[in-house]
């Protein structure tokens, strides 16, 4: 995603949020993509993200999650989901 790589569309890592740091914003489609690794696996967890995506939702960013395992296994699935998505706003 860096460099405009992917749709020719701008990805920052990192960026700030209301209370929450995202782990990928494309910022002129509004789209956020989060890595989630085995932490976001029990239900505390789970709920957690649920009110964080909440949160960004209505900041009116959709989200995005895929996993740290599809990033190191299928990354050209991942940027395919990611390129759907932006197509899909």
């Amino acid at each position: 995603m860096r460099a405009r790589r992917l749709a020719g569309l701008k990805f920052v890592r990192q960026e700030n949020i209301g209370p929450y740091f995202v782990d990928f914003i494309c910022r002129e489609k509004r789209l956020i993509v989060e890595v989630d690794g085995a932490t976001h696996s029990t239900p505390e967890e789970r709920a957690r993200d649920a009110r964080r995506d909440s949160f960004l939702r209505a900041e009116r960013y959709r989200v995005l999650r895929v996993t740290n395992d599809d990033v190191f296994h299928n990354l050209e699935g991942v940027c395919e989901t990611i390129l759907a998505a932006l197509e899909n706003e």
